[in-house]
C-alpha cells in the first residue's frame, strides 16, 4: 500500500536528515499528522528561523546570529591561542568545559580522500590566512581522534612547523568511569601515550 502523497514527501523530507530511514521517517511523519496545528506551525518556523537567521563567523567559522560571533567578539578571551576544531558543535561542546578561554577555528569538516575532500574543501586555507598577523603562539588542534581527524591534524602540524607557532593536540584515551576492558586497543594505545606525572 503507498502513503498519500503529502505524507511521502513529509517522509523524504526526514529522510534527507541524517540517520533518518524509512522506518523512522514514517514514525515521524504519522507523529507530525498527530500534532496540534499550531505546534506544528511552531516547528515550520523553527527551522526556517534557524536556516534563516544563523549565519557563520567570517573570523572563526562557528554559527553566529552576529558577525563576528560572541567569541570573537569578546575582548576577554585570549587571542594568543586558536582551538581547532570540526564543527560548529565542538565549539559548543568545548565552552561547557568552561575552562577554555582562547579562541576557535570550526574547519567544518576533515580531510578524506575517500570521499574526495581535501585542505581546500575545508578551512585550511583560512585559518593560515589568520595565523599570519602574528598575535597567536599556540594552535590545539581538537579534530576528532578517527582517520580523518588524524590526518587533518598532522596535515596542519606539518604547515605550522615552519612559523613557529605552538602546535598541541588533545590527549585522547580512556573516559572517566570506564572500564580498561572495555576499552579497544587504539584508545588504549591513546591512553599510554598521553600519560603524565601525577
Amino acid at each position: 500500500m503507498q502513503y498519500p502523497e503529502p505524507i511521502t514527501k513529509l517522509m523524504d523530507s526526514f529522510m534527507k536528515l541524517p540517520g533518518i530511514g524509512p522506518k523512522t521517517a514514517a514514525r515521524l511523519a504519522f507523529f507530525v499528522l498527530d500534532m496540534k496545528e499550531d505546534t506544528v506551525l511552531g516547528f515550520a518556523k523553527a527551522l526556517v528561523d534557524a536556516k534563516r537567521d544563523l549565519t557563520y563567523c567570517s573570523v572563526c567559522g562557528h554559527i553566529t546570529e552576529q558577525d563576528p560571533c560572541y567569541i570573537c567578539s569578546d575582548p576577554r578571551r585570549d587571542r594568543s591561542i586558536v582551538c581547532v576544531v570540526q564543527e560548529p558543535k565542538d565549539v559548543i561542546a568545548m565552552e561547557k568545559m568552561k575552562e577554555y578561554n582562547g579562541l576557535y577555528h570550526v574547519l567544518h569538516g576533515a580531510i578524506s580522500p575517500m570521499d574526495g575532500i581535501g585542505p581546500e574543501d575545508i578551512r585550511v586555507p583560512e585559518l593560515l590566512k589568520r595565523l599570519q598577523d602574528e598575535t597567536v603562539q599556540e594552535v590545539i588542534l581538537a579534530t576528532n581522534p578517527n582517520i580523518e581527524g588524524e590526518a587533518t591534524a598532522m596535515y596542519i602540524s606539518r604547515l605550522l612547523k615552519p612559523t613557529g607557532i605552538k602546535v598541541t593536540r588533545i590527549a585522547h584515551g580512556l573516559p572517566v568511569g570506564g572500564d580498561l576492558e572495555y576499552a579497544d586497543e587504539v584508545t588504549l594505545s591513546k591512553a599510554m601515550e598521553g600519560r603524565r606525572e601525577i
